[in-house]
């Protein structure tokens, strides 16, 4: 399975893309991966080699529907992804954390996130995916996993909306302090990537920055089968 995603990382406009993740808290990447390489990764879902463990989430009071965690190696793909993103967002994750007053700055490169993981106990991949079928959805959360925590996360849809099912949109809210929260609701087609806040953001205010919580979830599916590529960049517990 080719590593190389269809929009070329050093191609995207990466300002654009910071400034969107500043003003939101999340943006898309339109086309990273090629129809070819999503429906590849859709196939692994039956497999039990690639993955460590399954969750039903209707077991746990999830939502409805299922996903699978990734067992190293990594398939290339998700491999190449996982490092070559981080590289691009851990500027923006070190602003984030400078602006928000958090003591944690990340290193350079993914391996030492990994390493400085691994030494807290967080020895457990995190990418995974998820397998939605009819009435099935995913309650709003977050992917924390430990003490250690990489402040945005990638989600890659692998099938397309209207054809392979209907229904089952991607929400993102974001709770500011005392106001209601607010929801977004993405557009995602085939191939696209979504990055977004996995816990907090920071938000310039009058008095200066201040933090917003954000949470995420899918809609409930309506008709067909829904496959999603999650990629989060510290591992598990």
């Amino acid at each position: 399975m080719s590593p190389s995603p269809a929009s070329p990382l050093d191609a995207l406009d990466w300002i654009a893309l910071e400034q969107q993740l500043d003003q939101d808290g999340c943006a898309v990447i339109r086309t990273l991966l090629r129809p070819d390489t999503c429906d590849r990764l859709s196939a692994l879902y039956p497999q039990s080699e690639p993955f460590r463990s399954q969750v039903i989430m209707a077991r746990h009071g999830f939502g409805r529907g299922e996903y699978k965690y990734l067992r190293y190696p990594l398939p290339p793909v998700v491999e190449g992804l996982r490092s070559a993103l981080y590289l691009r967002l851990v500027p923006l994750a070190n602003r984030w954390h400078e602006r928000m007053g958090l003591p944690e700055r990340f290193p350079e490169q993914h391996s030492e996130l990994l390493e400085r993981c691994h030494a807290a106990g967080q020895l457990r991949p995190t990418p995974l995916l998820l397998q939605y079928g009819p009435q099935d959805y995913n309650c709003l959360h977050q992917d924390l996993y430990g003490e250690h925590v990489f402040p945005l996360q990638i989600a890659i849809l692998l099938s397309e909306p209207g054809e392979d099912f209907t229904g089952g949109e991607f929400v993102l809210t974001e709770q500011r302090p005392r106001m209601q929260s607010r929801p977004l609701v993405m557009d995602l087609r085939k191939g696209d990537a979504l990055i977004f806040a996995v816990n907090q953001r920071p938000v310039k205010g009058v008095r200066g920055d201040y933090r917003v919580t954000m949470r995420h979830g899918v809609s409930r599916l309506h008709s067909g089968k829904r496959h999603t590529l999650g990629i989060i960049f510290h591992d598990a517990t």
